[in-house]
């Protein structure tokens, strides 16, 4: 497994909308390893494929908490079938935007349909931190951050702060 470097704001990369995973091979199953070993290493809960630079709709979360046993996830090709009129808010955070995190409101509930790494569609019914994961990871795959859900002058100082650093680092 490698740990792959992030992709971080503001890299227009972030913005690109994610192609579906066509073929369940060796290739995306080790891109799902890579994936995870570079979310735990981050660390986060979750890590969406263009946020190491593959545009596909690929995404990883481990919502387990800290002394709990690991749970990882993996969905391929997720989508949303629904989501409650029951909204929360969380603190949202995000490995491609290090360090700022923000309160988020969201549906509360979603069912979510994927393709597992072995083969078979599923569905599965999340609440709470697991169903704020997963819209915020499918987001990713739309070219849509989390950022984009706050006021333009929030959002417009994230993205001069980040641009700013990125000038310096070069």
């Amino acid at each position: 497994m490698t740990i792959k470097p992030l992709i971080i704001l503001p890299d227009p990369v972030l913005r690109q909308h994610s192609k579906p995973v066509a073929n369940l091979d060796e290739a995306v199953r080790r891109l799902a390893d890579d994936m995870l070993e570079t979310m735990y290493d981050a660390p986060g809960i979750g890590l969406a494929a263009i946020q190491v630079g593959e545009p596909l709709r690929m995404l990883t979360i481990d919502v387990s908490g800290e002394g709990q046993e690991k749970a990882p996830h993996v969905f391929l090709n997720p989508e949303i079938l629904s989501s409650s009129d029951e909204r929360s808010v969380y603190e949202e955070g995000c490995l491609s935007i290090p360090d700022y995190y923000a309160e988020v409101e969201r549906p509360a509930k979603v069912r979510v349909r994927y393709l597992g790494l072995d083969g078979e569609m599923h569905e599965m019914e999340a609440e709470g931190l697991m169903a704020t994961c997963l819209q915020h990871e499918i987001d990713h795959l739309d070219g849509v951050l989390f950022i984009d859900y706050l006021s333009k002058l929030k959002r417009q100082m994230v993205v001069k702060k980040f641009t700013k650093a990125s000038k310096r680092a070069i």
